[in-house]
């Protein structure tokens, strides 16, 4: 509870462990119990290069308040109600919060159209994509961004491959470690009918992409953005 330096120094040696133990660790995880220390343990994790972390507030009664911050060197992204769990009064700067793991477009109004939609949109990319449609949720997985016209291009001048040999089956076990972004689309409708997320506003169609894998996240935000723009075309 008494440290040199307190509870920054503290949490300072933590982040100083974990740079050296990195993915032997999911997770590092350290409380806090004064505002002014967050911006300056946040701080530390991005001089040391670390693009995954999460900030969250814990309330006890009506005055006592503690903060949390985790962090991980892995590439697997937390939902936005764990990296950001933070309230409106919290006192904590959005500039603090990392990257908002979630994105939702509003579109039409038939759920199971919008659903079809959604599958046949990324069926003709080259990645790998897993749709259920019982549950109107699927899952892909991709080495990058494979969506851009440039990409595109690129996809039409490799000829393909009528039967798959040994070296393919070997190609696409090397492919499987070179995975950069993972994600997960869920279509539902406006009042998180069909749905295990949180209720949302609204009455239209909603799809939900939710960040499940990678570091960079201008590919998520370009990802989103070619979903926005094929679904309102």
């Amino acid at each position: 509870m008494v440290t040199p330096g307190g509870e920054v120094a503290f949490a300072g040696r933590i982040i100083a462990e974990s740079v050296q133990l990195r993915e032997r660790v999911q997770w590092y995880t350290t409380m806090l119990g004064k505002l002014s220390s967050v911006p300056v343990v946040v701080g530390e994790l991005r001089k040391h290069g670390v693009g995954n972390w999460a900030v969250a507030e814990f309330v006890q009664g009506s005055r006592t308040r503690r903060w949390g911050v985790g962090w991980s060197f892995l590439d697997r992204r937390p939902g936005v109600g764990a990296a950001r769990a933070v309230g409106a009064g919290s006192g904590v700067e959005k500039k603090l919060l990392p990257f908002p793991a979630e994105y939702v477009v509003e579109v039409g109004d038939d759920v199971d159209g919008v659903g079809k939609r959604v599958d046949s949109i990324l069926s003709e990319l080259p990645l790998r994509w897993m749709w259920r449609p019982a549950i109107r949720t699927g899952v892909g997985f991709a080495g990058g961004n494979v969506w851009s016209r440039a990409a595109r291009r690129r996809q039409n001048r490799v000829p393909r491959k009528q039967e798959p040999d040994e070296e393919d089956e070997e190609d696409e076990d090397e492919e499987e470690e070179e995975i950069v972004f993972g994600f997960k689309v869920t279509v539902s409708k406006g009042d998180g009918s069909g749905s295990q997320m949180e209720e949302r506003e609204g009455k239209g169609v909603q799809v939900v992409i939710r960040w499940l894998k990678g570091f960079d996240s201008t590919l998520f935000e370009s990802f989103c953005g070619m979903m926005k723009r094929k679904l309102e075309e």
